[in-house]
């Protein structure tokens, strides 16, 4: 053990969820005499890992997959079920904003009480105020009271508090998820700084690239258990796969369950709501049917041109427009467009065939047009596409797709701002 900090064998921990709802006293004395009904919720399931002095180790994984429990077994406020932890050394947790911390006492009252409860002396603490106060940047605000305090002030100085306590192991918990960039920068300046002095962190957080960046190893956690260990990079990017596989489930469900509340529309509709649906159908049906070409459905492609509906920063996309022309028709000439927008309706770009050398006929056969996006460098976010058919001067359209399904961007860049990615460099 002389060089783990922290060693975790076949950690287990289940909560006890009461079906029943006590809000009042009354309620309290009725249930004193009805046998209660639980039910249990297994947050962490045979967990086992060791990290080693001097590591940065990140532990990932979606809400409710068991990270935060696990640091609380760590930092010893929840005790295991099953299984041993070992830890070599003091540990400085910072779990949550405002555990240790009194809203009635000022912000000079709390950094006392928050570093006593982290073991610090009075000694100690005098030594150090005036460090502590700087980094957190709260000089002004120092002597008000806490409750006065915005969240982002009040993780500045729970922050600022946790990393001043001198202790071998801390245990960071979405520590970047408040405060402004600016603090959050000096976070991860901070960070080197550890890292440097040789100290043990553990980091939770939902930044991917966050873990990449600064920690050797992560751990992912999903359901209570293990699903991957070792190198920050390959466990980051096995989060991100699950978590496009989980959002192409989402989508496909989001959009059968929509199916389903149509029909169930149609069939609870009275009597003249119906009549109407028919009418509105049959007008559409007649309008389709004077058309020269309908758009019949869009598409979303990977580079193997497998359907997806959730990328990558940086990976090809094609969007594959499906349509039907009229029998007699074949002689005209047809164009094909695509706009690509963002969920705020930003005009992207957009590509025309009209604009370009493009045999339309080889679309008429296939029937589908298809555009190859390569390496797009659209930042994180939802995105979607319209898409046209016209004849050789357009508008009047002969299909407009207002608005097709989305599809969706994830990435691991630290920066997230604006809509695309540039290549750049500092010079």
């Amino acid at each position: 053990m002389s060089d783990i900090a922290i060693k975790v064998e076949n950690v287990s921990k289940t909560f006890r969820i009461p079906h029943e709802k006590i809000t009042s006293l009354r309620g309290a004395a009725i249930s004193a005499f009805k046998k209660k009904s639980y039910e249990e919720f297994q947050a962490l399931n045979g967990i086992s890992f060791e990290v080693k002095k001097g590591e940065f180790f990140g532990i990932i994984g979606r809400n409710g997959s068991g990270k935060s429990t696990l640091l609380k077994v760590l930092a010893g406020i929840y005790q295991a079920d099953k299984g041993k932890v070992h830890v070599n050394g003091l540990i400085s947790p910072f779990l949550e904003l405002g555990i240790g911390f009194n809203p009635e006492l000022s912000g000079r009252d709390n950094i006392y009480l928050n570093a006593t409860v982290l073991g610090m002396s009075k000694k100690q603490i005098d030594k150090k105020f005036n460090d502590i106060v700087a980094f957190s940047e709260l000089e002004r605000f120092i002597d008000q009271k806490l409750k006065n305090y915005s969240s982002g002030m009040s993780v500045r100085l729970a922050f600022s508090v946790a990393i001043h306590a001198n202790r071998e192991i801390l245990l960071m918990d979405e520590v970047l998820a408040v405060g402004d960039s600016n603090f959050q920068s000096k976070c991860l300046t901070e960070f080197n700084r550890y890292k440097e002095m040789g100290k043990t962190v553990i980091l939770v957080t939902h930044d991917i690239a966050t873990v990449q960046r600064y920690c050797g190893r992560a751990m992912l956690v999903r359901n209570g258990k293990i699903m991957k260990i070792g190198n920050a990079e390959e466990v980051g990017n096995e989060y991100i796969n699950q978590n496009m596989s989980d959002e192409e489930k989402r989508i496909a469900e989001e959009e059968k369950r929509n199916k389903i509340e149509e029909e169930k529309r149609i069939q609870k509709a009275t009597t003249e709501e119906k009549r109407r649906i028919e009418e509105e159908k049959k007008k559409q049906e007649e309008a389709e049917r004077n058309k020269p070409a309908k758009i019949t459905r869009v598409e979303f492609l990977d580079k193997d041109g497998k359907p997806k509906n959730v990328f990558e920063t940086g990976e090809d996309i094609s969007a594959r427009i499906y349509f039907k022309i009229k029998s007699n028709t074949e002689k005209e000439y047809f164009s094909f467009g695509v706009g690509l927008y963002n969920q705020e309706n930003i005009y992207i770009t957009g590509v025309h065939s009209d604009f370009e050398e493009v045999d339309y006929k080889k679309y008429i056969e296939k029937g589908f047009f298809q555009i190859d996006f390569m390496k797009v460098a659209l930042k994180e976010g939802t995105y979607y596409i319209k898409a046209s058919i016209g004849g050789k001067y357009v508008p009047p359209f002969y299909d407009f797709l207002e608005k097709s399904d989305i599809f969706k961007i994830m990435s691991t860049e630290i920066n997230k701002e604006g809509l695309i990615k540039l290549e750049y460099k500092w010079n």
